[in-house]
């Protein structure tokens, strides 16, 4: 008989899943259908498509094994199952922390000051942005590539130093010092995109601030409350910057607390993976309640079926 906090679980997985396809289906439809493509800047149209594909991929990877390992499915992956799904979630992971980290740092450039010395770094910067999104995807199938070697199926039994379970997938930590070495470095991108984000939003913050009180002065605070479609989409960039660090944070403390103590509790993977779901479903939300056309096309998507 399964138990009812396994069944309440499988029902929180199966309802983030559920939701994640749809709005993350709408945005990418949003996007990639000539017919409802919205006017705007090429180079941030590129990125969120990078995004909203990273996003939809976290979501099917994270969330369908995680569904089935509540339902009592313990042992439905091999080894090269247990391979494939959780390299693909890191590495679709990388991808949504570096676009957002791109998106943060693109629309920071955008509102930047349009003096001589600003234009020049404008014009090389959103020159290197194109590429650099594109390259993201091959830079973090390299980085994660040792997911392929130490992740197993809970099913084998081989020894090893140390194991860390997901649930459904254990990872073998080895005692040579190339286990803390891969760690670091994978760390230390992490933390370099969460810097740059640090950095981008609050430089945004700062512009939006000052223009917000240059407005007051010049026509007075009732024209003040009018909000630019520039104002508006750092607006919605900066909630994406900060949701991501807030549920990076959590979740990081909480991976660090299990590696730190041991194999942790059930309890602890579902919480960590919850969290990790949240930020892809979340960002899409965002992206559409920016977007006018995007939310008419989602709603009446949703009320026709």
């Amino acid at each position: 008989k399964m138990k009812p906090e396994y069944m309440v679980m499988g029902i929180v997985f199966i309802l983030q899943t559920t939701v994640g396809i749809l709005v993350n289906s709408s945005v990418l439809l949003h996007y990639l259908v000539p017919g409802f493509t919205g006017k705007g800047l090429k180079l941030k149209t590129l990125i969120v498509k990078h995004l909203t594909l990273a996003n939809s991929l976290s979501i099917i990877s994270r969330g369908i094994p995680q569904i089935m390992a509540e339902f009592g499915m313990k042992y439905f992956l091999d080894d090269i199952g247990c391979k494939l799904v959780l390299y693909l979630y890191r590495v679709s992971r990388g991808v949504s922390l570096y676009t957002t980290c791109l998106l943060s740092c693109f629309q920071a450039t955008i509102i930047s000051s349009n003096t001589t010395k600003w234009m020049k770094f404008k014009h090389k910067a959103i020159k290197y942005m194109g590429p650099s999104c594109s390259f993201s995807w091959p830079m973090n199938l390299l980085l994660n590539v040792m997911i392929l070697v130490t992740v197993t199926s809970s099913s084998n039994r081989r020894n090893a130093t140390k194991k860390l379970t997901y649930g459904y997938c254990s990872a073998s930590v080895s005692g040579t010092i190339a286990t803390p070495l891969y760690m670091l470095l994978l760390s230390f991108t992490d933390v370099l995109c969460l810097s740059l984000m640090s950095w981008a939003s609050v430089f945004m913050l700062s512009i939006l601030h000052r223009h917000k009180r240059q407005v007051q002065y010049i026509h007075g605070a009732q024209h003040s409350l009018r909000v630019s479609p520039e104002a508006r989409a750092t607006q919605t960039i900066l909630i994406l910057a900060c949701t991501f660090v807030t549920f990076y944070s959590i979740s990081s403390i909480m991976v660090l607390y299990s590696a730190l103590f041991g194999n942790p509790g059930l309890w602890v993977i579902n919480i960590i993976s919850v969290l990790e779901t949240c930020y892809p479903i979340f960002c899409s939300f965002v992206l559409i309640s920016n977007n006018s056309s995007a939310s008419r096309l989602y709603l009446h998507c949703w009320w026709k079926h």
